[in-house]
């Protein structure tokens, strides 16, 4: 392909301005009555037609542009309008319904829910369009009796999704919205009763009990631990028994997209059946047309099989056009078929633009289907096995090309050996597929199923034992890579400004490319400059772990908890992001009686650049006098195990500000808010307010 034409591909066309007014709806949502859109959509119906009749090609053109961005922008506005709820903040009686699988977490159990019916006083009072909840359950035994279809009343406070305002989070409320979810809510034990149960199940819920069945035929025949884990995933996207080793170890490998099941898979699938089937019609010709519609079939039952995932369902819906267009006389056009796909899609789910995987997936195929032919023009081997290889390796080089800036993005890391790796996971993962396949097909005649298994189990694992010593290579990955939404969108356009220079190569376009390069190189310097951190006192809305974080001007910092067995896990996984951003060395954690540095700890007191942070968690200073002057504390921080008020340490200490940790007790909170008034002391509420900041 010489040049991007438009005209050749009209789906692209079609597509941009959709998804221009998806992204402007998503960032400005308004809702307009229905009889305004009606009258808009026919005065734009109305123009086309005129501007068809009369040839106005420009203007019907622009016409068609301005319908299809209002369309992106009200489809975008309808689904934020679907997930509003008019919260009351105050505890209620709701009627609900489970719609999944219970979710089994660390220390509950979710419930993904339909509010059916709000109970007031003795009346019920239905709720239109049964709004998405995550309902969290304690994890007991009746919870863990809890099925899909179960109907509820519950005893709770329904809450809309929040994040935790600390700085560079990841922005879950966003995210939940953007998947339905009204909001979330804790059941507590006791609160809830089992009123009936649902049977009636839509097609999702049967395609995820399709694969329920699949993963418990996998049990039978024996697979578990990491081996059942990875073949589930790897052939019906349950990602369930997935450890964190496992994830860990394909993800700096660069492997982990063969953990999600989508283009790859169903593409090995694809191969299969066309290979399988244009034996039979190169005989018979007239049987291609319901051959080709079996394919499609065999694909979308696949689908149902694997529990129409959307990532599924896009590559399925990519394929069953591309295997449909095949039987038109005119040239195939891949990237307008993939266009074909992203448009369908986003007109059934426009959130669906958001989704990390949809954006990778795509990205990756055109890379492939733009990049690829250029790069394995450069070499062309007689050897069928070298020609294999370095096809595979000019497919894996394009992929990563176009993905790397979103991976580095969304999770700030970069695999050295992907090329390695794809060079052995992909013929495996297909050979894995193939045999899943098979295994399936054997059902009817066990004892050869059996046999079969263990060959596959041994499969599997000789695949993860050779990922896992790709992972012990030296500089295997490279991580806590911090890039901006606007690095990421700079370094695409200078991409696309290198396949034009490749293309025409022009004083212009080479003009072009090194201005690009200019600006991309100016922001990234700008993004440093203003991510050197300052010295400063982090009180971070962590649940479970109460530290302050102390930073330098360096990359030095110190974690100072008031736990002698701090949870420095979780504040690392809810802060990674914040850290890489700063370009942070691991912080050094201090706890008990200890000085490092510029930082000392001594009976629950930290001092740092001047300032003293007291950690209240125990009684500790009940029974304590002083003849002496209050001991000047900037900051009370006062922690779960506490139980009473602060009057009574206004004689030792001098108060600047009470920060209260995220899982402190509400009631107590209340205590202590109501000395703080009296006394004039400032406070501040981690899990309200959010992550505080004090520069020194």
């Amino acid at each position: 392909m010489s040049a991007l034409d438009l005209q050749r591909y009209p789906f692209l066309r079609l597509l941009i301005p959709l998804v221009g007014g998806i992204l402007c709806g998503d960032a400005f949502p308004v809702s307009f009555p229905l009889w305004a859109l009606g009258v808009c959509g026919g005065v734009l119906c109305a123009l086309l037609v005129i501007c068809h009749c009369r040839h106005w090609g420009y203007m019907y053109g622009g016409v068609a542009f301005v319908f299809l961005a209002g369309l992106g922008y009200t489809l975008a506005s309808l689904e934020w309008k679907q997930t509003d709820y008019d919260f009351s903040g105050e505890p209620s009686i709701y009627k609900v319904r489970i719609v999944e699988k219970p979710e089994p977490k660390e220390r509950s159990i979710l419930c993904r829910s339909v509010l059916l019916e709000t109970c007031v006083t003795d009346s019920c009072r239905p709720e239109g369009g049964n709004p998405l909840f995550l309902l969290y359950f304690p994890k007991d035994s009746l919870a863990a009796a809890l099925r899909r279809g179960d109907e509820l009343l519950v005893h709770t406070t329904l809450s809309p999704p929040a994040n935790n305002g600390n700085p560079d989070e990841f922005d879950y409320a966003r995210f939940l919205r953007q998947r339905g979810g009204s909001g979330t809510a804790y059941v507590p034990a006791g609160h809830w009763l089992v009123v009936g149960h649902d049977s009636v199940r839509t097609w999702k819920q049967a395609a995820l009990d399709c694969r329920d069945e699949v993963v418990g035929l996998y049990r039978r025949l024996g697979f578990e631990g990491d081996e059942l884990a990875v073949l589930s995933a790897l052939t019906v996207g349950d990602q369930d028994e997935l450890s964190d080793d496992i994830v860990e170890t394909y993800s700096v490998s660069g492997a982990s997209h063969v953990l999600a099941l989508s283009g790859l898979h169903i593409g090995f699938l694809y191969a299969l059946f066309w290979f399988l089937f244009s034996l039979v019609w190169k005989h018979w010709r007239w049987l291609k047309v319901w051959l080709v519609v079996l394919i499609v079939v065999l694909l979308w039952c696949f689908a149902f099989i694997t529990g129409l995932s959307p990532s599924v369902v896009r590559s399925v819906t990519m394929f069953s056009l591309l295997a449909l267009s095949s039987l038109q006389l005119e040239e195939l056009f891949t990237l307008n078929t993939l266009a074909a796909t992203a448009f369908l899609m986003l007109l059934w789910h426009p959130f669906w633009l958001f989704d990390v995987g949809f954006q990778l997936s795509f990205l990756s195929v055109v890379a492939i289907v733009l990049i690829q032919p250029k790069l394995f023009a450069w070499w062309k081997p007689k050897c069928r096995v070298l020609r294999y290889a370095w096809g595979l390796a000019t497919v894996s080089v394009s992929a990563q090309l176009a993905t790397a800036p979103l991976v580095l993005l969304y999770f700030s890391r970069f695999s050295t050996h992907f090329l390695l790796t794809n060079l052995w996971v992909v013929p495996v993962s297909s050979l894995l597929m193939y045999a899943a396949v098979v295994l399936l097909v054997l059902t009817p005649f066990p004892a050869v199923q059996q046999v079969f298994a263990v060959g596959v189990e041994k499969l599997v694992w000789l695949q993860n034992r050779v990922l896992q010593w790709i992972e012990d290579f030296p500089y295997s990955s490279i991580d806590g890579v911090w890039v901006d939404k606007w690095e990421v969108l700079l370094f695409y356009l200078l991409v696309g400004a290198l396949c034009v220079v490749y293309v025409r190569r022009t004083a212009r376009s080479v003009l072009c490319m090194l201005s690009l390069l200019c600006v991309l190189v100016s922001w990234h310097a700008v993004s440093l400059w203003q991510a050197s951190p300052c010295r400063s006192l982090m009180f971070y809305n962590v649940r479970g772990c109460p530290a302050v974080h102390c930073l330098t001007e360096g990359s030095r910092s110190w974690l100072v908890c008031a736990d002698s067995v701090p949870d420095v896990s979780r504040l690392e996984r809810s802060l990674s992001s914040y850290w890489s951003h700063l370009h942070l060395e691991a912080p050094q954690v201090i706890f008990g009686k200890q000085a490092e540095g510029l930082v000392s700890l001594d009976k629950g007191v930290a001092a740092y650049a001047g300032k003293r942070i007291c950690f209240l968690r125990d009684h500790r200073w009940r029974d304590v006098e002083t003849d002496g002057p209050p001991l000047p504390v900037d900051y009370l921080y006062v922690c779960r195990g506490y139980k009473g008020g602060i009057a009574h340490l206004a004689s030792l200490f001098s108060i600047g500000m009470v920060v209260f940790e995220p899982s402190y007790s509400q009631y107590y909170r209340d205590l202590i808010i109501r000395d703080c008034i009296r006394l004039g002391i400032s406070y501040w509420a981690l899990d309200e307010e959010g992550a505080m900041c004090v520069e020194l």
